[in-house]
């Protein structure tokens, strides 16, 4: 039987490689919106960070995603993929 390969990206704050399924896509599409990508299969430039709290105030405090996705990232922006980090972790805890 043949193994499946796991997909293995790169957080754009830790340097880390891992799976997909670990890490949170954010996306800016061409109208240069910013997006949190669930599906991983939104249209634009991506980057990806890891589902941790402290690796996502680390981006904010040295403008990671910034300089990634070239556009100023606004605070609110980063209250939402805090939100959606949660909203994950008390999916699993059930």
């Amino acid at each position: 039987m043949k193994v499946k390969k796991i997909p293995l990206r790169t957080c754009v704050v830790t340097k880390e490689k891992l799976p997909k399924k670990e890490l949170l896509r954010i996306v800016r599409t061409k109208e240069k919106t910013l997006e949190v990508d669930l599906t991983g299969k939104l249209n634009g430039r991506g980057a990806y960070i890891k589902k941790d709290s402290e690796v996502v105030m680390i981006a904010k405090n040295k403008k990671l995603l910034d300089r990634h996705l070239e556009v100023e990232v606004p605070q609110e922006f980063y209250d939402k993929i805090l939100e959606v980090i949660s909203e994950e972790e008390n999916g699993k805890d059930r």
